[in-house]
C-alpha cells in the first residue's frame, strides 16, 4: 500500500450500526470519547437500516462549513461497505477508519491484524504522518458492474455466500457465529456449475464450490482464502475451489491456506474478473458480508486502483 502525504484528521463522523454482529453502546461511547479527546468535533450517527450509512456519509461530506475529514465505521464488513459507497465518489478529502464491531471483521483484520481497536484509533488520531505508527494509505477497490457498487473487502460465490444466510439463524456472536454458519452450510453442500474468466481468459469451468474475488486476504475474520493478495497492486485476485474439494473441507483447508496446494484450486490475478453460473440460475454471491439477492447468473468485477483513502499501520 502506498503512503499518502496528508494532515491528520480534525472532524469525525462516527457510524454505529446497532444491527451489527457485536455492536454495543459501550463500544460506541468509547470510540466517541477517544475521538472527542483529540479532534475538534466528533459526531455519532446511529444507522437505521440498509443504505443509511451511505446516505449519512454523503450528506455529511456535502456540508460546506464543518464536513468531516474522517469517517469512522463501527460495525462489520457490511457497515464498512456502506461507508465506502458514500466516501469514494465524493472525493472531498475525507478518509476512512475501521473499528471492528461485526461478525467476521475481516476488513479490520486485513488492515490492523489482531491489534486492539483502541491502539489503532489512537495511532490514527495522534501518531500519524512521517515517522508515526499510522499512515494514510490508498487501497484498490473493485466495482461490481451489475450494481455499480464498490467492493472493499472482496466478493465470494458459492458456499461462503450461502453461509451468510445460515448465519442469521445461528445464536452466537462475533467470529464464532460465522464459523458455525460456515460449517453448517458446508455439510452436504452441492457445487454449482460455474465458469471464471480473468481478463478474457477462462481459468476455470466446471463444478464450483466457491470463487472469491478481492481484495482482502481473509473472509469471516479467519479464513485465509486469498493469501497472496496485495491491497495496492492494481489487480484483483481470484481463488476458485472446484468440485474435487467438498465444501465441508473448505473451512479447515482455508484456515491456514492449505487449499492453495490442492489441485482443485485455481488462483489468478487480473483487472476484470467474471464469475458465472453456467446453468442460467441465480449465482449465490456476497460481497463485504452482504448477500447479493439481486444478482443474476453472472457477476463482473473491475479494479479501481488506489480508490480508497484509509488509515492503516505505517508498517505491516
Amino acid at each position: 500500500m502506498a503512503d499518502t502525504a496528508a494532515p491528520g484528521p480534525t472532524r469525525a463522523l462516527i457510524l454505529a450500526n446497532p444491527a451489527s454482529g457485536s455492536h454495543s453502546p459501550e463500544l460506541v461511547g468509547q470510540v466517541r470519547d477517544l475521538c472527542a479527546t483529540y479532534l475538534e468535533r466528533a459526531e455519532v450517527h446511529q444507522t437505521s437500516g440498509p443504505g443509511d450509512a451511505t446516505v449519512a456519509v454523503r450528506r455529511a461530506l456535502e456540508r460546506t462549513d464543518d464536513a468531516p475529514d474522517l469517517i469512522v465505521a463501527i460495525g462489520g464488513d457490511g457497515t464498512v461497505r456502506e461507508a465506502v459507497q458514500g466516501l469514494v465518489p465524493a472525493d472531498h478529502g475525507a478518509s476512512l477508519a475501521v473499528i471492528p464491531g461485526g461478525t467476521g471483521n475481516s476488513g479490520y483484520k486485513m488492515l490492523w491484524g489482531e491489534r486492539p481497536w483502541s491502539e489503532a484509533l489512537k495511532a490514527i488520531l495522534t501518531d500519524h504522518g512521517i515517522g508515526g505508527s499510522a499512515r494514510l494509505r490508498r487501497l484498490d477497490l473493485a466495482r461490481l458492474a451489475e450494481t455499480r457498487n464498490y467492493v472493499y473487502l472482496g466478493a465470494c460465490s458459492g458456499v461462503i455466500a450461502d453461509a451468510l444466510i445460515t448465519a442469521k439463524q445461528v445464536p452466537l456472536s462475533g467470529r464464532e457465529r460465522y464459523v458455525r454458519a460456515f460449517a453448517d452450510t458446508a455439510d452436504g453442500y452441492e457445487p454449482y456449475p460455474g465458469r471464471v474468466t480473468v481478463d478474457g481468459r477462462i481459468v476455470h469451468e466446471g463444478p464450483t464450490v466457491l470463487a472469491n474475488v478481492g481484495g482482502g486476504p481473509y473472509r469471516g475474520g479467519r479464513y485465509h482464502v486469498l493469501p497472496d493478495s496485495l491491497l495496492d497492486d492494481g489487480l484483483l485476485d481470484v481463488c476458485v475451489i472446484g468440485g474435487d474439494v467438498t465444501a465441508a473441507q473448505v473451512p479447515e483447508l482455508t484456515l491456514n491456506a492449505a487449499h492453495m496446494a490442492h489441485p482443485a484450486t485455481v488462483y489468478a490475478r487480473g483487472r476484470r474478473i467474471t464469475v458465472e453460473r453456467t446453468d442460467g440460475r441465480r449465482l449465490p454471491l456476497e460481497h463485504d458480508g452482504e448477500y447479493q439477492h439481486g444478482i443474476g447468473a453472472a457477476a463482473t468485477f473491475e479494479v479501481l486502483p488506489g480508490a480508497l483513502p484509509v488509515w492503516a499501520p505505517a508498517t505491516p
